[in-house]
């Protein structure tokens, strides 16, 4: 019994070697491994010293499983034979499948016949020969490596990578390949002397990325290379030269965690044919950090070298460049925000000297709850400026203000279920005008308000669940002050819909408020279904005693008074989701008017909006504008999906872009192929077509997700 305990002790040694093949297993030693189990139909030590576990052989440690049909230990010779077909697993990330082992008594080597080595349930490494060289590295030799699934036709796997010799370092989880080829099916398409791949339990390793083709009508055909190098666990950056018969350019992005936030940076270098002798660029950043006291700083940063530079590289579709600092904090019942954003405009026609691209807003809001005379008591400070580069008299005028605001507010339920809402109010504004002759530079005004808004919501709940909800409105409210002499430099867009109805201004800037007396009436109504069939609806309009010549004709709001604002929303159980709003005056001619619908299914969806709005030449719009848009996908089966986009100008007769694409994922492949097409045309642009192809094989990277793309082998 002595001799059985002491060899079960040495064969147990060696299982535990077997076992240390796997990653996981790898990482402890011998001093703190877990005891083996072994469990066999048959145990027996034969005459010549030969302990031998037959039938149905398990060895478990820890997380690490072993089965074989038969183990041989030969104490005297110091060797362990295994009889397959042998299955060692660590918990599921890493499987080796053998059809024989034999492994010697120092532990150092061992060979597995027929070995086939399958990583985090992606990648298969199927050697003739497999070899523990040190408890670091594997070799596996004649091996064929694939993430497709491979069926029992014989057909061969979609890619497959063959080499003369493959290296496995568990410790740094790298994959070395002497002499290999990849194929498609059985094609050879390449030859590496020496290629290096990360294993998939790898998140981020320094190496080359999956290279991707472009094809546009201004640079021609190009391929990008990206180079990703991983500086520490908080640190990347990745360089990608981007070649073409039209272009030398050279992308950069730089990413950095720290303990409280977080950077990423996007840039780029370009010399080419469309701008010949110069140098284009570009230089994208966003930041966001936590910091004390609950304060938040935020930023982003957007650069380009001239107008045309990011629609001809395809890296933005932005006009108007916006770069921004921001500190805030918001609290249950404050808010504190600090802001500068310089903008710089790429549209036809602007002048960014006569623009207002230096803006910097200090924005401070708290609230009160006084227990003597009951309510909220709000108070908000706002300090704004904008500047313009441009000295001219007037083009230049830089403007900065200071508005005070104290709110009180309180509501009442009367008898009868009728909601009554309070509100008393006082403005104070402070202007500070240069570079204007036309208008005093200094000048303050204060503006007292009230305003009583009584509802009435009327609900019912039916015996299946659905719930209707009926609410009259109707809110009459007072301004006082006259408007001083300034130019309207913030509230030149006016929106007016069912947010802003019961507004006493609805001029979106301090610069601007309504005077007077003005009221406003509307409905609300709303039904929800447990079902999924839910609606809703408000329709209002505003009236008031003097009309207001400062809104335009696109808002809705001239005259005593304003037109009839119709919004509404549909939703179906079976995916259907339709949103309105329009603005119609008394003639029932709409003035303004957006429609989205969108209909939804497990395997796609469609969606379009159209917008109309009209001719309003005080704010720059010349003749109406009447635009549709159509975007939406489709999965056709679980590989393949198709997506496309359309963008039609019904005022200018023809359409502003177009796009489609198609991809198809599996198991060890995604392909993805896309063609853009924008027909304006501009001084900096001229219409253009970009078709991309991005080809990734996987299995060499960290799954993610939940969702399959495993194909299935027919019988």
């Amino acid at each position: 019994m002595r001799r059985m305990a002491d060899m079960l002790s040495r064969l147990a040694a060696l299982l535990f070697f077997v076992a240390l093949s796997c990653p996981a297993a790898a990482q402890q030693t011998a001093t703190d491994k877990p005891p083996t189990v072994l469990i066999a139909d048959e145990l027996l030590i034969r005459e010549d010293r030969v302990l031998v576990a037959r039938g149905n052989v398990e060895a478990f440690q820890g997380t690490t499983r072993i089965t074989a049909s038969e183990i041989r230990y030969d104490q005297s010779a110091g060797s362990l034979e295994i009889r397959g077909p042998i299955a060692i697993t660590d918990g599921g990330r890493t499987t080796i499948l053998a059809s024989a082992a034999s492994l010697d008594e120092n532990l150092r080597t061992g060979l597995l016949s027929s070995a086939r080595l399958v990583m985090n349930q992606q990648l298969q490494l199927a050697a003739v020969r497999m070899q523990r060289v040190t408890p670091r590295y594997d070799q596996l030799y004649k091996t064929t490596v694939t993430s497709c699934r491979i069926c029992e036709d014989g057909k061969p796997p979609l890619w497959q990578i063959r080499a003369k010799r493959v290296i496995h370092d568990r410790e740094e989880r790298q994959i070395y390949f002497d002499q290999a080829q990849f194929r498609i099916r059985n094609i050879p398409v390449a030859y590496f002397p020496r290629l290096r791949l990360p294993d998939p339990t790898v998140e981020r390793t320094t190496g080359f990325l999956i290279p991707s083709l472009r094809t546009t009508s201004e640079l021609a055909t190009g391929i990008k290379i990206p180079y990703f190098i991983a500086i520490d666990p908080h640190r990347d950056i990745t360089v990608t030269p981007y070649v073409s018969a039209r272009t030398r350019t050279l992308e950069l992005r730089y990413r950095q965690a720290f303990v409280n936030g977080r950077i990423d940076f996007e840039t780029a270098v370009s010399r080419d044919d469309e701008r010949p002798g110069e140098t284009r660029g570009y230089l994208f950043g966003l930041g966001n950090f936590e910091l004390r006291d609950d304060f938040r700083l935020t930023f982003d940063l957007e650069l380009t070298s001239d107008d045309a530079y990011l629609e001809n590289y395809g890296y933005s579709g932005k006009d108007r460049l916006d770069s921004a600092l921001t500190i805030s904090r918001a609290r249950r019942d404050e808010f504190i925000s600090a802001g500068l954003i310089n903008y710089k405009s790429l549209r036809d026609g602007d002048v960014n000297a006569e623009l207002p691209t230096v803006v910097a807003d200090l924005y401070y809001e708290t609230r009160y709850f006084p227990q003597g005379f009951g309510g909220e008591l709000r108070f908000t400070a706002n300090a704004h400026s904008h500047f313009r580069y441009s000295d001219e008299d007037i083009i230049g005028r830089d403007v900065s203000r200071v508005n005070v605001d104290t709110d009180w507010l309180r509501g009442w339920t009367l008898p009868g279920g009728l909601r009554a809402d309070a509100t008393v109010g006082l403005s104070a504004d402070l202007f500070n005008i240069t570079q204007d002759s036309t208008t005093p530079q200094n000048q303050t005004q204060l503006s007292p308000r009230t305003a009583l808004a009584l509802r009435y919501p009327l609900a019912k709940t039916s015996q299946d669940g659905v719930s209707h909800l009926l609410e009259p409105v109707a809110q009459i409210g007072w301004t006082g002050g006259d408007r001083l002499d300034i130019p309207n430099e913030e509230s030149t867009r006016v929106e007016f819909d069912g947010g802003n109805l019961l507004s006493l201004s609805r001029f979106p800037r301090a610069d601007r408020r309504e005077r007077g007396t003005v009221g406003a009436w509307g409905i609300n109504w709303s039904r929800y279904n447990p079902q999924g069939w839910d609606s809703s609806m408000t329709l209002g309009q505003v009236v008031r005693a003097k009309a207001d010549d400062s809104f335009t004709v696109s808002s809705g709001l001239t005259g005593t008074s304003s037109d009839l604002l119709l919004a509404g929303q549909f939703k179906t159980p079976g995916g259907w989701d339709i949103t309105a709003r329009t603005l119609f005056n008394d003639a029932f001619d709409f003035t303004k008017a957006e429609f989205r619908g969108e209909y939804s299914t497990g395997r796609g969806r469609i969606g379009g909006t159209y917008i109309w709005l009209d001719e309003d030449e005080e704010i720059g719009s010349v003749g109406n504008v009447s635009e549709i848009l159509l975007d939406g996908f489709y999965r056709v089966d679980r590989h393949w999906t198709t997506r496309a986009n359309w963008r039609y100008d019904f005022s200018a007769n023809g359409a502003v872009t177009a796009g489609a694409g198609v991809s198809y994922n599996n198991e060890c492949v995604s392909v993805d192929f896309s063609v853009d097409r924008r027909f304006t045309t501009s001084t900096s642009l001229e219409p253009s077509t970009t078709l991309g192809l991005n080809i990734g094989l996987n299995g060499f990277s960290a799954r993610k997700g939940t969702e399959t793309y495993t194909r299935t082998c027919k019988s």
